[in-house]
């Protein structure tokens, strides 16, 4: 029996729960073990006037290769925790100074227990390309064929410092050991960027964010335009110019998407259609927070949301999630205590999914400082989206 495979009978199958008021939820089961990857894990830390400063990693892509589970996480080290006035939100955040992120690829036997691989990095600071200098965060990654797609965020503005400042990084590589780079889409402002796996009839289709909703197109070049987005700057202008066409799902629809909604992990093929995990951020209320042992709302979180895409039509939206099916709840994901202080309060972030057996295994980033590994059965969660969550 493999590590994963021991770990997987340990893992739940996640719950159909039933709130106060009577609304059935799907609830993602969390790892008793939880966070599974944590800054001191790694070394992330320095010192600072003679006092120990913890860093982060968090938000990565997962993909399985040769039976064991590899993550892209984004690091930070060295940063200065700040505050800056968001005007959309009309209030003031966290942010930081110095925040430079690079993605470090782990790997694990089990799923669990990560350790570095090779010690390689990814750097986002300009050392190995100069198309953007002010970090690479959120490396998603896609197995196409022989191949493994990375799509990130190539950040060309300091983080906190103004709009516009997030491009498509796209790379590649087939053992992760030797990685490439592919370039930058110039042409556009967007983050949360993931192909489908697979040629659906044909068309090499991408999941967008163009604040604050999900978006979706085809390639009119396929997958060389999206290792080559340089050379075919015409097509993805196109695909900017048609945004308000190519809208999939948009912010709004409850009060916890009431600000933003984005892409999470990379689609998933079900016997349904592709099971598209989201984020959103917005109001979580008191009748959602008691399931998860909370005694009051959270006024502004991030939470994780579910979809179903038709398979040969992934424009249409068959099944969307009406309240979250994860929210963050644990100290590293909500507010932080003393043993895991965290970096931005109530975050849970999908980035990473593994499939194993019926098992769906999220990899997800929490208070922006740590990553937990939470569970279900996916046929348990397709079928609850498909019978109470269809599209009218």
């Amino acid at each position: 029996m493999s590590g994963i495979d021991r770990t997987v009978k340990t893992l739940g199958d996640g719950a159909v729960v039933t709130t106060d008021s009577g609304e059935y939820l799907f609830k993602l089961y969390s790892y008793r073990r939880n966070p599974v990857v944590k800054p001191k894990d790694i070394g992330l830390t320095w010192y600072e006037n003679d006092e120990l400063q913890i860093g982060a990693v968090f938000n990565g892509g997962a993909e399985l290769l040769e039976g064991k589970v590899i993550l892209t996480l984004r690091c930070q080290k060295g940063y200065r925790k700040a505050k800056f006035f968001d005007e959309r939100l009309g209030s003031y955040r966290v942010s930081f100074e110095n925040y430079v992120s690079e993605v470090w690829p782990l790997v694990s036997e089990d799923g669990v227990r990560f350790t570095r691989l090779q010690d390689i990095v990814i750097r986002g600071d300009g050392t190995d390309q100069k198309d953007f200098v002010y970090g690479l965060e959120d490396l998603r990654i896609v197995k196409c064929e022989e191949r493994y797609l990375l799509v990130g965020c190539g950040k060309v503005k300091p983080p906190f410092q103004g709009e516009n400042g997030d491009r498509i990084a796209v790379y590649s590589t087939q053992n992760f050991l030797g990685i490439t780079y592919h370039g930058i889409v110039r042409s556009f402002d967007s983050r949360n960027v993931v192909p489908f796996p697979e040629l659906i009839l044909g068309k090499v289709y991408i999941l967008l964010r163009f604040h604050p909703n999900i978006h979706i197109d085809s390639l009119k070049e396929g997958l060389s335009q999206l290792l080559n987005p340089s050379r075919y700057v015409e097509s993805w202008n196109e695909i900017d110019n048609r945004r308000n066409e190519n809208l999939l799902l948009k912010k709004g629809s409850f009060p916890h998407e009431a600000e933003k909604i984005g892409v999470g992990a990379p689609p998933i093929k079900t016997a349904r259609g592709w099971l598209l995990i989201y984020h959103a951020v917005g109001e979580i209320d008191e009748d959602i927070c008691r399931i998860y042992g909370l005694s009051q709302r959270i006024d502004r979180g991030y939470s994780i949301c579910a979809a179903i895409l038709d398979m040969q039509e992934p424009t249409k939206v068959l099944c969307r999630s009406r309240y979250p099916i994860y929210v963050p709840s644990a100290p590293w994901e909500l507010y932080g205590d003393k043993t895991y202080p965290v970096d931005v309060p109530a975050v849970v972030f999908p980035v990473g999914a593994v499939v194993w057996k019926d098992k769906l295994l999220l990899y997800c980033g929490a208070g922006d400082k740590y990553v937990v590994l939470l569970s279900c059965s996916l046929r348990s969660l397709v079928e609850y989206l498909w019978a109470r969550c269809r599209s009218e």
